[in-house]
């Protein structure tokens, strides 16, 4: 049934437009009564991202089961599990990414579910870093990098229609990260204050924090984009600096 509720939800959204579906619309297209979509969708935004619980569910899952190896590699792997949910079906996905262009509201909400991907990781990252110090910020700077990769990588693919294999481009990216980041585990030790005399923004391990670094290609197409940012920095801050870098309104 819920997936019969989306299937009807997501038709009438390019039939009508998002704003002009109700959930009385959803539920006639489908042929079942209002408790059905509420039993199953608090909200039309979550009728669109039908399958990101269960994505979420199965990459706590996978980070739950990591053997204690490379834990860049693990949550790397994790990312890749978004991937596949997007490449499962690739015209769902190319015409979901054209409707949340076209509606505020859905991006808010696309920007929320990226959120709870990203905590996920970080979440795994202070297990094995530390969640005190230099290790949650590790945990977070990462994780942060992560998600960025593979956003980039699979909004490529998207913006191309779906065609090709969208792992080169996101492996390409997260291999970038895992050049960075994929050091050998380092103990965590406490925060340390700064010096009073420096009016700079401190550092960690030699990179500023706040900065935005840019690699690959000049057209805009190939690159792989990766923001460090002091803890505590608005979500909505960290997300319009990198949408700004890779040229998403």
């Amino acid at each position: 049934m819920r997936e019969v509720l989306a299937q009807a939800a997501f038709q009438l959204f390019l039939e009508r437009g998002f704003e002009r579906t109700t959930v009385d619309d959803i539920v006639a297209r489908a042929g079942v009564g209002r408790r059905s979509f509420f039993r199953y969708f608090p909200s039309k935004e979550d009728a669109v991202f039908p399958d990101h619980e269960r994505c979420l569910a199965e990459m706590t899952e996978f980070l739950a089961a990591d053997d204690g190896g490379d834990p860049v590699g693990a949550v790397s792997d994790a990312a890749r599990i978004v991937l596949r949910m997007y490449a499962a079906n690739p015209e769902f996905s190319v015409q979901r990414y054209r409707l949340t262009r076209e509606v505020p509201g859905l991006r808010t909400y696309e920007l929320s579910v990226v959120r709870r991907y990203e905590q996920t990781l970080a979440g795994h990252l202070r297990s094995r870093f530390g969640a005190d110090g230099d290790g949650a910020l590790r945990a977070e700077v990462i994780a942060a990098s992560v998600v960025a990769a593979h956003n980039n990588g699979l909004r490529l693919w998207l913006r191309s229609g779906g065609e090709g294999d969208p792992e080169v481009a996101v492996d390409h990216a997260l291999a970038l990260v895992r050049d960075v980041w994929g050091r050998p585990d380092v103990p965590a030790t406490p925060a340390t204050p700064a010096a009073p005399a420096a009016p700079a923004a401190p550092e960690v391990s030699g990179v500023p924090a706040a900065s935005l670094a840019v690699s690959g290609g000049g057209d805009g197409d190939g690159e792989v984009v990766v923001m460090v940012a002091r803890k505590g920095t608005p979500m909505w801050r960290v997300v319009q600096q990198i949408e700004s870098a890779v040229g998403e309104n």
